[in-house]
């Protein structure tokens, strides 16, 4: 495991780079850079059985800061992180059968889509996209979920 501890205010926390644990209910599980997962305590994804299921996924790069760029840039970025999790935990973009995308202004579909489009258009898994009030960052134009169902090679 990578560890880096980030500060937030006067608040110091711990955060794993990369990490995949087993835990006692045999779930595995992916951290990523977000300060977030350790300040609230979830994993970016959790594998079970052969489904994974991907947290709501921000626009942040690798130090954990977020992607100054127009909602395609930063859905790029969010697409990236979520295939990053489903590879670690076992699986593959074709196993990819659920999206779904968060955006703060209905204008930003097609940049999201867009991005949407390049990573599964060979795929097409299950997709919603929800125009919300606002997101936890002011600075994020989307943040979207992912699940997988890993089939096993027969």
């Amino acid at each position: 495991m990578f560890f880096t501890f980030l500060t937030r205010g006067s608040a110091s926390v711990q955060c794993a780079h990369v990490s995949k644990k087993k835990d006692e209910v045999t779930n595995d599980r992916f951290r990523s850079a977000s300060a977030y997962e350790s300040l609230v305590g979830f994993s970016r994804a959790v594998r079970r059985g052969s489904r994974i299921l991907v947290s709501g996924t921000a626009p942040l790069d690798a130090d954990g800061e977020t992607v100054i760029g127009d909602a395609y840039a930063q859905a790029k970025r969010c697409f990236e992180i979520i295939l990053e999790a489903v590879e670690a935990l076992g699986g593959t973009r074709n196993d990819v059968v659920r999206t779904r995308m968060f955006v703060i202004d209905a204008a930003d579909w097609d940049g999201v889509g867009r991005a949407h489009g390049e990573f599964f258009r060979d795929t097409y898994p299950a997709a919603t996209l929800v125009v919300v009030k606002g997101l936890l960052d002011p600075r994020w134009r989307v943040e979207i979920e992912a699940e997988a169902d890993v089939i096993p090679d027969s």
